[in-house]
């Protein structure tokens, strides 16, 4: 028979399934991310006990290892002093000319959305070091940031 005529087995043409991505670098968190992680922990261990699908097992059991990963090499950074911008603390800016107020996360529990900035995030990175009063360029703009105010978080 020719190969043409052959049926492939459905599987074939699967996507690959890969682990997540770890984010490089240091795996800080705040009190608040670490215990985000212990609780998505907690959750995926539930599911184990409660799938029996061979699929949504191995999906959690995969998750469940990116997460146990980020539990072990958690980092927490000393406390910040709350006079310059630092990874936990809140930060209130002028963003070209808009009031935003951020605070610095870990990856993990970086939520732009909410307010939550990751410290690898590139407005972060612009950001860091600096203290109250100063204006920062961004995105090739000069003066893009104004940091108005920097306060201790509540995580």
């Amino acid at each position: 028979m020719s190969v043409a005529f052959r049926r492939e087995s459905d599987e074939e043409h699967l996507e690959p399934k890969f682990e997540i991505p770890i984010p490089a670098g240091p795996n800080l968190v705040t009190a608040r991310g670490l215990a985000l992680i212990a609780e998505r922990i907690a959750e995926l261990e539930a599911g184990l006990e409660s799938t029996a699908d061979p699929a949504a097992l191995a999906a959690i059991q995969r998750d469940l290892r990116y997460w146990q990963t980020r539990q072990v090499t958690a980092e927490r950074p000393p406390a910040p002093f709350g006079d310059k911008v630092e990874f936990d603390t809140r930060v209130s800016v002028l963003l070209n000319g808009k009031p935003k107020t951020f605070q610095i996360v870990g990856d993990d529990e970086a939520d732009p959305s909410a307010g939550l900035l990751s410290f690898n995030a590139p407005l972060s990175r612009a950001m860091l070091g600096a203290e109250a009063g100063e204006v920062l360029a961004f995105g090739g703009l000069e003066g893009a940031i104004e940091v108005l105010a920097i306060e201790l978080a509540e995580s």
